[in-house]
């Protein structure tokens, strides 16, 4: 070892041993990067590096070998053969590349230290080769002991720096790698100089044809150094094409990943690549899924032929998951060039949505999109079907068609979302109380329809009974409206035998049910035709009467039973048909309620009442009727606010009345309404009192200010002692309450009496005046008599 320092201090410049160190750092580093580079190459790209590698390395120790022998000095001219030195270049570089090439051999166990060890040799070699080219006019000696311990130093040393270099990861992987090659190198050269002894000797003639040192050694330098700063610069140009490679990749990726749809890039029947979306689609990761066959995700080999044939036309086939569950998707085949080789790419559109999708929509097309039921359509194809079964058998078809009870209210009280869980709860409700053989429908709005076979009526009746013991059952867990429906049912043959006509009896028998007390069922009779016929054509009248001015007014005088002077007077319509007379309130007020008719109607009565009271001289209360419908709908307060405005009537002078029917409706709405009422200024009186429910707890809940007692207690109340007995019962709770009664359906002078002596404030009836034109009541609104007025108007 001392000999080694020794000779590296007493007989090299120091300077040309570190320029020497710095080509020899530039050598073992860009042979390291290049050797790793080399290992991630794949094909014919790996040969090529190694090459590079190989002579970047190799020129590169030959130069630190020059550089270093242009440091000796051993006091003596000295030159160099041109063909050994020609050949130690030759060893250096095909003995580097074989020894980084074996180190990449991945079969071969422990091939980085082997490949290593090889490098080591090629050291030696090019160093004794070019020791051997070294001419001086003396002669060489060598110390066999430092010239094997330069070999093992260099063998060692070569197959420790490519294992680091090869086995280690990230930066300090390469630069521990490229000081222990540059360790290799270095630490053979000295020591293999440490061995030499020149002996001088003036006999020995330098060659003429030798090279001269200096000379020679400075031009490998220059040599060495631009072989190195190319193999660099042909690296860094590589890394850079390699990272634009990869982040195309990445691009392409992304964009592949970004489609919903899945994308396969396949070489024959093998995947080379798949975006995330095909992943999820077979259920195994996009990254697991190069090198497998496309055949083991979609077996129908056929339709995959058949698309190379056909690019960009697309084809249904099967999907098989990973889990064996096969989905529906639709398959486009387009060829496409990847890596410089024709390839075929495979757009996989998952089908699952659209199928869900077409099953809605044919759901949809044959059911009611609220109920699930049938809708009509399904329904007459059902029925026509059924027609053609019973009429073949000899057997018998029950058509029940069923609505529901006051829904229109129900829309317009609670709304129409309660009105759609109405019909929901209907549809489940009824539906449960069916079999197999039965169907249901909605054939709209609140209309429902149901098919029975059946061998007789009875049969149609008992299925009718426990719908509506099913509703029924229903309503006592029901927080909302009540739900109660009629029913209506038709017989084939027994009614009709034709589609339309069997529906329209059905229909018919529903009108008697809904007409004869709702919540109950009727089958069809022969008569109800001309009845029903003749119900619709008077809704259809009574739409148009107000406006074809058949409706008009007659008042009825209310009167104070002390002294007898007219108070007031309520408001009565009356409608005289053009064709058919005069027509009972009795009955066309039902129907105008049903209908929804009343509202048009009850806002025309609420109008004129006003024009005509505001027009009397004499400040009478006019008393207007009001019904259930038109109490629970949403503009009725701003209706009356309306008419008190545009008339000037003074609030204070009309009477709204009200039954306590249109109260259990929907208690707090009607409550609401009451209270604006009040806040307005008008007067509310309870109409028909004693007739309806809760009338005690009505009066302590509701804000009225006056109490009509019903005709019908009236009615021989003289001579009825239970019937008085009511009346002085209503009378005194009207005293206790500080509401003044009134009296309705007054008709004797004993009836008059009775009241009077039961200290009564109000009567209204016959006896005190029948309902009339308002003229004929003139001397109590303009204080004169009916001829003096009409003797003014003549004038």
């Amino acid at each position: 070892m001392l000999k080694v320092v020794g000779c590296i201090i007493g007989a090299h410049d120091l300077w040309l041993v570190a320029l020497a160190a710095g080509i020899c750092s530039l050598a073992a580093v860009t042979a390291v990067e290049l050797l790793r580079h080399a290992r991630k190459a794949a094909g014919r790209v790996r040969p090529l590096w190694l090459c590079v590698a190989a002579i970047a390395g190799g020129s590169g120790i030959w130069a630190t070998h020059f550089v270093a022998m242009l440091a000796f000095e051993p006091g003596l001219p000295s030159g160099y053969d041109s063909d050994l030195t020609a050949l130690s270049l030759v060893y250096a570089v095909v003995l580097t590349g074989i020894g980084l090439a074996v180190s990449l051999i991945a079969a071969l166990p422990l091939a980085p230290a082997i490949g290593g060890a090889i490098l080591g040799g090629g050291i030696a070699a090019m160093h004794y080769t070019g020791m051997t080219a070294f001419e001086v006019p003396g002669h060489i000696r060598w110390d066999p002991v430092l010239v094997a311990a330069s070999l093992i130093i260099g063998t060692v040393l070569g197959s420790v720096a490519l294992s680091v270099a090869l086995g280690r990861d990230g930066v300090r992987g390469r630069v521990a790698g490229g000081l222990l090659l540059l360790a290799a190198i270095c630490s053979h050269h000295f020591t293999a100089m440490g061995a030499v002894t020149i002996t001088p000797d003036p006999t020995i003639v330098i060659s003429e044809t030798a090279i001269p040192a200096r000379w020679l050694a400075v031009g490998i330098a220059l040599a060495s150094v631009t072989i190195l700063l190319l193999a660099c610069a042909a690296l860094a140009l590589d890394i850079r094409d390699r990272r634009h490679a990869v982040q195309e990749q990445e691009r392409l990726r992304s964009l592949a990943n970004a489609a919903v749809e899945g994308l396969v890039v396949c070489r024959g029947d093998t995947i080379v690549s798949a975006n995330d979306s095909f992943g999820k689609l077979v259920g195994v990761p996009a990254s697991d899924l190069p090198e497998r066959a496309l055949s083991s995700f979609i077996p129908e080999t056929v339709k995959l032929l058949a698309l190379r044939g056909q690019p960009d036309h697309a084809v249904e086939a099967e999907l098989c998951q990973l889990g064996g569950a096969a989905i529906p998707v639709e398959l486009i085949m387009r060829p496409v060039t990847y890596g410089n080789q024709p390839h075929y790419a495979v757009a996989v559109r998952d089908l699952r949505a659209r199928r869900r999708a077409e099953g809605q929509i044919q759901f949809l097309a044959h059911h009611d999109a609220l109920t699930g039921l049938a809708n009509r359509t399904s329904f007459n194809q059902r029925l026509e079907q059924e027609l053609k079964l019973a009429a073949a058998t000899g057997g018998k078809l029950a058509l029940l068609c069923l609505d529901l009870d006051r829904f229109k209210e129900v829309n317009d009280l609670f709304g129409h979302a309660a009105g759609d869980a109405m019909l929901v709860t209907v549809a489940r409700t009824v539906s449960n109380a069916l079999d197999e053989t039965q169907m249901m429908a909605r054939l709209g709005g609140d209309e429902f329809a149901i098919l029975m076979p059946c061998d007789h009526a009875v049969a149609a009746g008992r299925l009718a009974e426990r719908i509506l013991e099913a509703l029924r059952s229903g309503n006592a867990d029901a927080a909302g409206p009540i739900v109660a429906t009629s029913v209506g049912i038709a017989l084939y043959p027994d009614d009709a035998t034709e589609r339309a006509m069997l529906l329209s009896y059905a229909d018919t028998a529903l009108y008697r049910a809904k007409s004869e007390g709702r919540g109950t069922y009727r089958f069809f009779e022969a008569k109800m035709g001309a009845q029903v016929r003749e119900r619709r054509l008077l809704e259809h009248d009574l739409r148009h009467a107000v406006a074809r001015g058949e409706m008009h007014l007659v008042y009825q005088p209310q009167t104070d039973v002390r002294n007898g002077s007219v108070t007031g007077f309520e408001v009565l319509l009356r409608w005289r048909h053009p064709e058919r007379g005069a027509i009972s309130p009795a009955v066309f007020i039902p129907i105008a309620e049903e209908s929804g008719v009343i509202l048009q109607i009850g806002e025309w009565v609420l109008r004129e009442a006003c024009r005509e009271a505001a027009s009397w001289a004499n400040p009478l209360t006019v008393a207007v009727n009001v019904s259930a419908v038109q109490i629970h709908a949403p503009h009725f307060v701003q209706l009356v606010h309306e008419s008190l405005f545009r008339t000037g009537l003074k609030p204070e002078r009309l009477e709204i009345e009200i039954t306590e029917t249109a109260l259990i409706r929907d208690p707090s709405r009607a409550q609401s309404t009451l209270r604006q009422l009040k806040a307005l200024g008008v007067r509310i009186a309870m109409d028909d009192f004693g007739t309806g429910y809760s009338s005690l707890s009505n009066l302590r809940a509701y804000p009225f200010d006056k109490i009509k007692i019903d005709g019908s207690f009236i009615r021989s109340v003289d001579a009825n002692e239970q019937t008085a007995a009511i009346v002085r019962s209503v009378l005194g709770l009207g005293r206790g309450l500080g509401l003044p009664v009134l009296a309705e359906g007054v008709e004797t002078e004993a009836e008059l009496l009775f009241l009077a002596a039961e200290d009564c404030q109000a009567a209204q009836g016959y006896l005190m005046g029948r309902p009339a034109a308002i003229e004929q009541f003139a001397r109590f609104t303009h204080g004169t008599s009916a001829e003096e007025i009409d003797q003014a108007l003549v004038a």
